[in-house]
């Protein structure tokens, strides 16, 4: 695992608070990669990654699902609008829990979606209570990866899955150039740390979680950074980020960042099925 010390969790909510329109801009109603299977155009390649982990996990119609790391509330409204779930989705930020909840109302999934401003490394819920504990894109921002981990099984019924989409070291992470590209995403992007995939796997199995074979859907997630760079390249959104704060200037700048990681196998991304016996 590569760690920084220059991350703390209130830049990390005021990121999000200023940040999600500039994501709703640049890349759509889901704050997570897109999963390109051919020539998809980008807003079907995000369905493709929410759909390919929702039938990964086994979501039935009336699975009780905690989105953790909700964003906007694109996942959690897909998951109850297409495969029938009742979705919980938690964020840090309060402007993206009214977003997500506004978005459930237009979409007409409200009476089966719920929106909390809560704090992923603290949040409690009653042990067996949920079959699907979901979180896309959002643990590398936990402070405590292995103790979230260890919590959130708790929450599983027997029988119930975990399903984890992650930013990861990868493979040259470990090399003098690999691990700078990965402590600079990691300050660009503010995540305290990036695990690599065996470190997921321990987590999981750590806190009593049968694992499944992980994917590494590297090479089909890491054009959504291509067309996220080319379309800051193609507008004014890096002028409106310098009348912003500096942060949200340097989050868009570091798109190439992410961008050659991925690419230089400093940078990996996976995908982790984990389920209570």
């Amino acid at each position: 695992m590569i760690s920084v010390t220059t991350v703390s969790k209130p830049d990390i909510q005021f990121h999000y608070d200023l940040s999600t329109l500039f994501y709703r801009l640049l890349w759509g109603r889901h704050i997570h990669h897109g999963l390109w299977k051919a020539d998809e155009a980008p807003d079907v390649a995000q369905l493709n990654l929410t759909d390919t982990l929702a039938e990964l996990a086994g979501i039935q119609p009336g699975d009780r699902v905690i989105d953790v790391g909700c964003g906007m509330g694109g996942s959690s409204i897909r998951l109850a609008k297409q495969f029938g779930a009742e979705v919980m989705g938690i964020t840090l930020s309060p402007v993206q829990r009214l977003w997500a909840s506004v978005a459930a109302r237009l979409d007409g999934v409200s009476q089966h979606t719920t929106f909390k401003r809560l704090d992923a490394e603290v949040a409690q819920f009653q042990p067996e209570s949920v079959d699907v504990v979901w979180s896309i894109e959002c643990t590398e921002h936990l402070f405590d990866k292995a103790a979230f981990f260890h919590r959130a099984a708790k929450w599983l019924r027997p029988g119930g899955r975990m399903a984890i989409c992650a930013w990861l070291a990868g493979p040259r992470a470990t090399e003098p150039g690999g691990a700078e590209q990965v402590r600079k995403v990691c300050e660009g992007f503010l995540c305290p740390s990036l695990g690599n995939a065996q470190d997921y796997v321990e987590w999981m199995n750590s806190a009593g979680l049968e694992v499944e074979p992980v994917q590494d859907w590297t090479p089909q997630v890491a054009e959504t950074w291509s067309i996220c760079r080319r379309r800051v390249e193609q507008t004014r959104v890096r002028w409106l980020a310098r009348l912003i704060d500096r942060q949200t200037t340097r989050f868009l700048d570091d798109f190439s960042t992410i961008l050659e990681a991925y690419r230089s196998g400093a940078m990996s991304y996976g995908c982790f099925i984990g389920r209570r016996p």
